[in-house]
């Protein structure tokens, strides 16, 4: 008597609840028609992608023939690749000098223009320009000409009677050329800093002042301490950007990496790997590792940003 008691209160449940579920589609039927575009992008040009990369990272592929499963070879054979650790070493070199200069002077231009002075949107779009142009091809081919034997730069060294080198082409100097460049990109993290500075209260800054502190104990004391979650925030953005990067070097080295491998990024040598040497499975497998690199380097500043970074409870 209470199986059948139960059985009809479950009945009568979902006869109630259904069409609850019904109105409730019935009334967000918009909402899903607008998120459908997204979703079906995301899955066809994103999940669908990266799924095929990771099946193809365990296959030996060239584009020509069908894929044929070889297991964990191509992971395995990066550890003898020696133009892979190289290209790894040039990219963390350029990530490691070249995003905390970055940082660096977007922070000093951002307290400069915080300062109130005249013309602000227009220096604002000025330093920002590099950020939209800096990635760009025509800004790479502009370098080259900048930085070659007859460019700018000698141009201008020889006044002081000083031969330069050809920046590009020296193995010393081309990859010193592209960190300047990406720190010449200041515009997009220096945008967020001011928008950081414009939300400290003036009160903090008038209660050092009574008290005596000047403009640098003020900053060590004051700015940087409330900055510090915005400056994290750069930092994570910066270095996941700076990984990546690929145009430059490509442009500059003609897309060898040159010379003598100097400007050999990660990235590059996996284009060159995937579309010149048509190892699509090894470059997939190198794209994975990449992967694994930029998660496990976000994952460190954030581990680390409990020690330096200061949220104004």
């Amino acid at each position: 008597m209470s199986s059948l008691g139960e059985l009809r209160n479950v009945a009568l449940s979902a006869r109630r609840r259904g069409p609850r579920v019904k109105t409730r589609f019935t009334d967000n039927k918009a909402g899903y028609a607008f998120l459908a575009p997204w979703l079906v992008g995301l899955i066809v040009f994103t999940i669908g992608p990266m799924l095929y990369s990771l099946y193809l990272a365990f296959t030996r592929y060239n584009l020509l023939q069908p894929p044929r499963w070889i297991g964990l070879d191509n992971f395995t054979q990066m550890f003898s690749d020696e133009r892979l650790w190289n290209s790894l070493r040039v990219t963390f070199t350029y990530v490691i000098v070249g995003v905390p200069l970055q940082l660096v002077i977007a922070l000093v231009i951002a307290i400069l223009l915080d300062k109130g002075m005249r013309g602000l949107s227009f220096y604002r779009s000025i330093f920002y320009l590099p950020s939209l142009l800096g990635g760009s091809v025509a800004i790479a081919i502009l370098w080259t000409q900048v930085f070659g034997k007859d460019g700018i730069v000698n141009g201008f060294l020889a006044w002081f009677g000083i031969d330069g080198p050809g920046w590009i082409s020296d193995p010393n100097t081309a990859l010193g050329t592209l960190i300047i460049l990406h720190i010449w990109t200041f515009g997009s993290p220096m945008v967020i800093f001011l928008a950081g500075l414009r939300q400290i209260p003036d009160m903090y800054y008038e209660a050092a002042q009574m008290d005596g502190a000047g403009r640098l104990r003020q900053f060590f004391s004051i700015t940087f301490p409330l900055l510090t979650p915005i400056i994290f925030f750069n930092l994570v953005l910066q270095v996941i950007f700076a990984f990546q990067s690929f145009t430059q070097a490509y442009i500059v080295s003609g897309g060898s990496g040159g010379p003598s491998d100097s400007t050999m990024f990660f990235t590059l040598y996996l284009y060159q790997q995937a579309f010149t040497q048509l190892h699509m499975g090894y470059a997939s497998a190198m794209a994975w590792f990449l992967l694994v690199i930029i998660a496990a380097f976000t994952g460190l500043n954030f581990w680390l940003s409990r020690f330096w970074v200061f949220y104004d409870d």
